[in-house]
């Protein structure tokens, strides 16, 4: 799954710097406007730009992966693949005796392909280094297992970094208590043994779980892999080819075959398959959010002059969520409430109408009467498109929720943070608070193994129509 959509990504890379070419060139045309019949000559050139542009940016290696490199390669590879692949097309044209074609044309096309290639380089490397930094595009490992193949492991994750994993650390077995705090492998050491697991991936962000030992080393090995199942980590098995052994069967996870960083596993996800899709569904968030903050930032003005007016303090309001399995982060909304309304929130806490571990009362009075319109409006949750650019939240995913509740959650609840949070999901378009909180876990399950973009469309459609008819709170 890793090398398919390393893959994908590649080709997308590719695609766009296809198209700056296309824009370039459509540019320096336009700038150097030539006179008279311009034949088939201009539309010949093009497609050779095209070839020569594709075939040397993959030769200076720019579409090496942005977390093994800096800026500044990626810029010096730029500076020297345009130059080639100019000289390459003069070349051709003047073999072809393509003469009537302006020279200066081919200037301006190479000036402005190398301004419009840093320049969209810039944007994705450091919105990726900035995702990066935050742990949205790296996935922590705990590796089971510290002998030769946790090293072969380990030496594998190490030298392939622009990957994007993390080691965490290796358990051992219970028997091998001695081993913990020994050195595995470079920075990476026995940080506890088996009986530390449960806690491990219930206190700390954890996204996948690797057994680098044969199973039967490990006893009730099942156990271990069905809590992982139920909180939704993905584990990942290096064969000795007996799994069959353990009589496992997964309820919810499927069962494959895989390659991770070349070497084969066993994979057991829980997670939606579909890769294309994901990353479809991530190129519209980051579009959707940022299209959104525009297009709304009158309205966004006007709740900003209301909240002002009615009853002055802070705009916004932030708070601190759980993201993707378990990442913290601050999440933004407009204010509704009086300032320090937190301070109220335990003299409140027994008139709560939700059970579980969630708090929410119909006629809360530390609401405004501007924040009433804007809770019942869903207004209040415009600010989160914010987040969704920031790659910390999606459009439609499980709503986020507080640390302490998360704390307060059952294991098979854990689940529910194996995807992205989103603005809206199932619950915000089926009643919402009318609905007891075991079920509202269990729809959000729904829509993880559910999971679709035409279910995402057609969220967004009925959070669409929940809006015009006012059915926040």
């Amino acid at each position: 799954m890793v090398e398919g959509k390393k893959s994908f990504l590649l080709g997308i890379h590719q695609v766009v710097d296809l198209f700056l070419v296309a824009i370039a060139y459509w540019l320096a045309f336009w700038l150097r406007k030539p006179a008279g019949d311009i034949g088939i000559s201009y539309s010949f050139i093009l497609l050779l730009a095209v070839i020569c542009c594709h075939v040397t940016l993959r030769l200076y290696r720019v579409y090496d992966p942005f977390g093994g490199q800096t800026f500044k390669q990626i810029v010096y590879k730029i500076f020297k693949a345009v130059p080639t692949a100019t000289a390459g097309i003069i070349f051709l044209m003047y073999i072809l005796h393509v003469d009537n074609v302006s020279r200066l044309l081919i200037g301006y096309f190479a000036i402005l392909l190398m301004l419009l290639l840093i320049a969209v380089k810039a944007v994705f490397f450091y919105v990726y280094r900035y995702n990066r930094l935050r742990d949205y595009v790296t996935r922590t490992v705990l590796i089971i297992g510290s002998r030769q193949r946790s090293i072969d492991l380990v030496k594998e994750i190490k030298k392939k970094s622009e990957a994007g994993y993390r080691i965490r650390g290796c358990l051992e077995t219970v028997d091998q208590q001695q081993n913990v705090g020994n050195v595995v492998y470079g920075d990476v050491t026995i940080i506890g043994t088996m009986e530390r697991f449960s806690a491990i991936l219930l206190q700390e962000t954890i996204d996948e779980v690797i057994f680098a030992l044969p199973l039967k080393e490990v006893d009730e090995v099942e156990k271990y892999i069905l809590f992982a199942e139920n909180m939704g980590v993905n584990v990942r098995i290096m064969p000795d080819f007996q799994i069959y052994k353990i009589q496992y069967h997964p309820a919810t996870a499927r069962l494959s075959l895989d390659q991770f960083l070349g070497l084969p596993t066993i994979s057991l996800s829980s997670t939606p398959a579909h890769d294309t899709a994901l990353f479809v569904k991530s190129i519209i968030d980051y579009v959707g959010g940022a299209l959104g903050m525009v297009l709304l930032s009158p309205l966004f003005a006007l709740i900003a002059l209301g909240i002002k007016s009615s009853s002055g303090g802070p705009v916004l309001f932030s708070q601190l969520r759980c993201g993707l399995n378990g990442r913290k982060f601050v999440l933004y909304k407009f204010r509704t409430m009086v300032r320090d309304a937190d301070d109220f929130k335990g003299e409140l806490a027994v008139t709560n109408e939700m059970d579980g571990p969630v708090f929410k009362i119909k006629n809360d009075p530390r609401i405004t009467r501007f924040g009433r319109f804007l809770r019942k409006t869903s207004l209040d949750e415009l600010p989160q498109l914010l987040n969704v650019v920031m790659g910390e939240m999606s459009l439609v995913g499980p709503r986020p929720a507080l640390p302490e509740e998360v704390e307060q959650y059952d294991l098979w609840q854990r689940r529910r943070l194996s995807m992205k949070p989103g603005m809206t999901c199932i619950w915000q378009v089926s009643g919402r608070n009318t609905i007891s909180f075991d079920r509202w876990m269990k729809m959000d399950l729904q829509y993880i193994d559910n999971w679709s973009l035409l279910l995402d469309f057609k969220i967004l459609l009925l959070t669409i129509k929940e809006i015009m008819v006012g059915g926040g709170r």
